[in-house]
């Protein structure tokens, strides 16, 4: 009943351009046995091989056609295909999505062992897995673009042992089933008293969350109701304050309007992502977003990983 891990390997954190230290955009969100990859740069499958995470992704979310966000998927499908993958591999992402799978379909025609499909997504679009959803929203980075929320469904409240005890339910496999959510008679005949789960469980508990903006503008004013509350924000934050017009100009946030998006969305950390290969340090992105928001900040390096544990 403990609910499965969640981690997060930043794969990629760097901005359009590659540095010696890090890579184009690339996030692994391992669910249990579940593996999605949100946006893949350039050079996905050599970070995949430093993290030790291996090659098996059950799909792929894409945020925008920019090609910094999907030349990676080129060469990981042929790799996939070499070791044997025979399981379709499903491509989620904004309009032109069909387009992309079939240029894709067409490069690896001669190799390519296994089927591609695509789902175009949408605003509020979402995708049902088992135990969690993926939803898209609409970003604002000057094209079609989504970024993504990955939500845990609600976790059964707490299992009162003594009340469980005071209305006759004998320790052991009983209270298993009361727990996930059956009900039980104990007793027989007349004697015979039905128990409900209700009777011994506390209220639902939240399951965990995970939001994911892409590359955009700071969008968070249209998104308060489905993103409220992440365990994770992971925000665009290209730029620090003293490159704000630049920001606004290319459709990117910088630190600080990152920092007001995690404040007003309740987020309990931030994550900064995407870097601009003009900085070589970030400590500016971190002050910045420190002025507008409360809670931890990270700023990730390549390779970093990321637990995501239950909020209680």
């Amino acid at each position: 009943m403990s609910g499965e891990t969640l981690h997060v390997y930043f794969l990629g954190t760097a901005g359009a351009l590659p540095t010696p230290s890090r890579n184009p955009p690339c996030i692994m969100i391992r669910r249990g046995s579940d593996t999605l990859l949100f946006d893949c740069g350039e050079g996905a499958q050599q970070q995949m091989m430093r993290s030790r995470c291996g090659f098996t992704v059950n799909a792929i979310f894409v945020s925008h056609w920019h090609a910094d966000h999907f030349l990676g998927i080129f060469g990981l499908v042929q790799t996939m295909s070499f070791n044997g993958r025979t399981e379709p591999l499903t491509i989620y992402g904004p309009e032109w999505v069909h387009e992309f799978v079939n240029t894709l379909r067409h490069v690896a025609r001669f190799n390519l062992k296994f089927p591609l499909d695509a789902v175009e997504l949408g605003h509020g679009s979402w995708v049902r897995f088992d135990g969690y959803t993926i939803t898209a929203f609409a970003a604002n980075h000057g094209l079609p673009s989504l970024g993504y929320i990955l939500e845990e469904d609600p976790r059964p409240g707490r299992f009162n042992r003594e009340q469980a005890i005071t209305l006759g339910v004998p320790p052991g496999p009983l209270f298993g089933r009361l727990q996930r959510g059956e009900k039980i008679t104990i007793g027989t005949g007349d004697m015979a008293v039905g128990i409900r789960p209700e009777q011994v469980m506390g209220e639902p508990r939240p399951g965990r969350k995970i939001v994911y903006t892409g590359d955009t503008r700071a969008v968070y004013s249209t998104i308060l109701d489905m993103a409220r509350n992440a365990d994770l924000l992971i925000h665009d934050a290209t730029y620090d304050d003293s490159e704000m017009a630049r920001a606004a100009e290319f459709y990117h946030a910088t630190a600080a309007q990152a920092g007001e998006a995690a404040s007003a969305l309740n987020a309990h950390t931030l994550v900064l992502i995407h870097t601009s290969s003009r900085y070589t340090d970030v400590q500016a992105h971190a002050s910045d977003a420190r002025k507008k928001f409360a809670g931890p900040i990270l700023i990730p390096n390549d390779l970093d990983m990321v637990e995501v544990p239950f909020r209680d």
